[in-house]
């Protein structure tokens, strides 16, 4: 699966280039912690897949994140430490630091990331 750029703006050249899935957390079924890179510009980030699964419906939310390098290879480091990136249920360290939750059981974002610059990761 390919999205669009937010650097160059291209479709489909935005693609995952390795995951992580995280526990559960009081309001999603499934988390991801992403990579992603961009196959024309090269430009490298991070993104959150959340979706629910609760209630009437199915909801979802996929983020894309503009991160540092230097955020880029803790993040790339510390999911390739992990023996078993697709088990929710592994307790590794990498697991154990991404995984964290808050007092109501939200998942808590890595602080070492900025939140603030984000972007939708769109199909097309």
């Amino acid at each position: 699966m390919a999205f669009v750029c937010p650097n160059c703006g291209i479709s489909q050249a935005l693609k995952i280039e390795r995951s992580m899935t995280l526990p559960p957390d009081s309001r999603s079924d499934d988390i991801m912690l992403q990579l992603v890179r961009c196959d024309r510009c090269r430009f490298r980030g991070a993104a959150v897949y959340e979706e629910s699964r609760r209630g009437a419906s199915e909801s979802w939310d996929h983020r894309g994140y503009i991160i540092s390098e230097k955020t880029l290879e803790w993040l790339s480091s510390l999911i390739n430490s992990c023996p078993n990136q697709k088990n929710k249920k592994c307790h590794c360290p990498a697991h154990r630091k991404l995984g964290k939750k808050d007092q109501n059981g939200r998942w808590i974002k890595p602080e070492e990331f900025s939140w603030k610059e984000s972007f939708a990761m769109r199909l097309r």
